[in-house]
């Protein structure tokens, strides 16, 4: 069992890099918004203790599936410990079962990633970001309030690999994963 962690800023790529990993590995995507949207849809608003139990259960049936792994996308603030507790919180449900943990951070300007914030992909997999004006006003506040990409030498684990993915298009970034764990 493997599980590919790929955290990154909004709109930096997260999911269609996940997707293309998928496609090249056989791992199973669990990009974040697939527990976000159901929770938005019912509830009409983020309830974080909601998504967090849902992907909890989602964790710990899969980590014990004869499944070879999963892929799955983060939005980490860095300066946030309660950020750190939960991603490494994750990584402990699969170790437990003798899961190897890989770890990879996606960075890109902000630019660019206006613009893939309007992505036909991104908007299909991504109800809650079809209202255009709010999500690129999200985008633009979390990368405010929150430090979304690591400091040098800050992500301590053996099995880490940070991608500039400004210009770099999906395959070639899966590809450079795949090639840096033997996936």
């Amino acid at each position: 069992m493997k599980l590919v962690i790929i955290a990154g800023s909004g709109a930096v790529g997260k999911m269609t890099v996940g997707q293309e990993l998928m496609k090249r590995t056989g791992l199973r995507l669990f990009h974040n918004h697939m527990m976000i949207e159901p929770v938005l849809e019912i509830f009409g608003r983020f309830e974080g203790k909601v998504i967090d139990g849902l992907r909890e259960v989602v964790f710990e049936n899969f980590a014990k599936s004869d499944l070879p792994g999963m892929i799955f996308t983060y939005m980490w603030a860095f300066d946030q410990k309660s950020d750190w507790d939960y991603i490494t919180h994750v990584a402990d449900i699969f170790e437990r079962q003798g899961a190897e943990v890989y770890w990879v951070e996606l960075v890109a300007d902000q630019a660019v990633r206006l613009q893939r914030n309007r992505t036909e992909n991104r908007l299909a997999h991504k109800a809650s970001k079809r209202n255009l004006a709010f999500s690129e006003e999200n985008l633009l506040r979390c990368d405010e309030i929150a430090r979304l990409v690591s400091n040098e030498g800050e992500i301590p684990f053996e099995n880490y690999i940070r991608i500039d993915n400004t210009h770099l298009p999906p395959e070639e970034v899966a590809a450079m994963i795949c090639e840096r764990f033997g996936l």
